[in-house]
């Protein structure tokens, strides 16, 4: 079978599907996950996962005959466009459910407070600092435990939900940000892993509960750091950038922007966003790093 290099992920699927004359729930059974993501996966409700946090291209190729890495570099392709896409749109508020049970995992000595500034200023530079940084921590612990089963399992047995359901659900929720974040990861993550927060609304510094059950570091604290005054800041110019276009850092992880934020200065000239995207797709290709 000739791959047209301008399909997408659902196209080239349903293709493959109808050649080895396979079902949706072969595919499913093929990836560990359930028949109804795969179901909106290949309708388009579902926009493809990100390839490097994810090993489910791997296992749908292998079921679908496909060469290794087509599937990953058509879904790659796929959310660039789309996220160029997003970024010329307005945000969108968070869903009401999602800030209910932030405001309820908020310490209640501070929550009346919070729930005030929220209410007065909706999908305000508060709320979305909150929200962003506790799914940064969350999504953290997700990608350091995900390789094992067993950890996906407890998360499963603490949200009530089977364990295909469970790798759907981690599929989504690393997929998401302050401004797509679904009451349906929020509550299959957050609510499990999320014990408590507070936040200092002089310095917003943030420190958040972890359950023990899940999270070997229970406890995390998030601050802001002064630098010194005539610090160098031409080069962090390109880095800002970088995060300001969407189209270029949305699918960024913490670690990648800290690892962006630590590489040294280029004598004195001033790189652009342009440059710390290659950085961070060289940093990604795994041709560039030796096998330990």
């Amino acid at each position: 079978m000739k791959i047209d290099n301008h399909m997408d992920v659902s196209q080239l699927v349903q293709q493959k599907l109808t050649e080895l004359g396979l079902e949706q729930r072969d595919l499913a059974d093929a990836a560990e996950v359930t028949e109804s993501y795969i179901s909106q996966l290949l309708s388009r409700k579902k926009m493809p996962p990100a390839p490097e946090r994810t090993d489910i291209y791997d296992k749908l190729g292998r079921c679908l005959k496909l060469p290794a890495g087509k599937l990953a570099g058509l879904a790659d392709l796929q959310r660039k466009q789309e996220f160029r896409k997003k970024i010329q749109s307005p945000p969108v508020p968070l869903f009401r459910e999602v800030r209910e049970l932030l405001l309820e995992k908020c310490k209640r000595d501070k929550r009346r407070q919070v729930r005030a500034i929220v209410e007065r200023e909706p999908f305000g530079e508060l709320e979305r600092l909150i929200t962003q940084k506790i799914l940064d921590v969350v999504k953290a612990v997700a990608r350091d435990e995900l390789k094992r089963e067993n950890w996906l399992r407890i998360v499963a047995r603490e949200s009530g939900r089977s364990y295909k359901q469970m790798r759907v659900a981690v599929l989504e929720f690393l997929d998401a940000d302050v401004f797509n974040i679904t009451p349906d990861s929020c509550i299959a993550f957050l609510d499990p892993l999320i014990v408590s927060w507070d936040v200092d609304l002089a310095s917003f510094g943030l420190e958040i509960v972890l359950n023990r059950k899940i999270a070997p570091a229970h406890l995390r604290k998030l601050e802001f750091v002064e630098r010194e005054a005539g610090e160098p800041s031409d080069r962090e110019h390109g880095l800002r950038e970088f995060l300001k276009d969407r189209s270029l850092s949305a699918d960024a992880t913490p670690e990648e922007v800290e690892f962006l934020q630590q590489l040294p200065s280029q004598n004195g000239r001033q790189p652009t966003a342009l440059y710390y995207y290659r950085e961070l797709q060289n940093l990604r290709d795994p041709v560039h790093f030796r096998r330990k």
